[in-house]
């Protein structure tokens, strides 16, 4: 497995990441293709994506960071098979090491359904782990799912 950094993403890492993006988001979120997530990508400024891939050059795990209403925010998915090994926190650390905060979103609840008819789980602890501070004071719906923003600053412990 290896971690690279782009601003340009080509067709493949697009696909990939969009195979990733259905499979590990709930089915609400799911994408119908390539022109959607596109679209998806080009409301984002400012991007800096960090792709973890196998040997293959199969992409395992994205993260991306942008600014989003003068706010340095993120997103990030990770292959499930890969979850629980420490990738995702390396991906974090990666990006706080490259900016002074960050901002995302992240569902409230286990009881949404991924595509493959298996729960997701929400990722909340993993964020307080990796010291993130979780704002339940600040939430937004999304196709009837309810995110809750989580906020990470360098100066704050």
């Amino acid at each position: 497995m290896s971690f690279t950094e782009t601003n340009i993403l080509d067709k493949n890492q697009k696909s990939d990441i969009l195979r990733l993006w259905n499979a590990e988001y709930p089915k609400a979120l799911s994408l119908a293709g390539i022109t959607e997530f596109e679209q998806y990508l080009q409301t984002l400024s400012g991007k800096n994506h960090i792709l973890l891939s196998d040997e293959n050059g199969t992409v395992k795990g994205w993260l991306v960071y942008f600014i989003r209403d003068n706010e340095q925010c993120f997103a990030m998915l990770l292959d499930s098979s890969l979850q629980g090994h420490g990738w995702g926190s390396k991906f974090l650390n990666m990006a706080k090491e490259r900016n002074s905060e960050l901002n995302g979103w992240v569902i409230d609840n286990n009881n949404e359904t991924k595509q493959n008819g298996k729960n997701y789980k929400s990722p909340i602890d993993f964020y307080r782990k990796n010291g993130f501070k979780v704002r339940a004071d600040v939430q937004l719906k999304k196709k009837n799912i309810n995110g809750i923003k989580v906020t990470w600053k360098s100066n704050e412990k």
